[in-house]
């Protein structure tokens, strides 16, 4: 029998415009609320994230953050 799914941790989170508009057609097109779209985007983490372009996305990511500081 499946577990019962409970969200029991709440986190407030702020998001970028681009980021916002992906996370809510993300919402729309599978048809889950915002608390069960997370919820799934991180429990399958590994599974949903191209490997090979992570560690590429993720070091553009944080230079862009670090111009931003300069």
């Amino acid at each position: 029998m499946p577990h019962k799914l409970r969200l029991t941790r709440k986190h407030q989170i702020t998001l970028s415009e681009p980021a916002h508009r992906s996370f809510k057609r993300f919402c729309e097109e599978t048809g889950l609320e915002a608390n069960l779209a997370l919820t799934f985007l991180f429990e399958n983490a590994t599974s949903v994230l191209d490997e090979e372009s992570l560690p590429h996305r993720l070091r553009a990511f944080k230079a862009a953050l670090a111009a931003q500081e300069t």
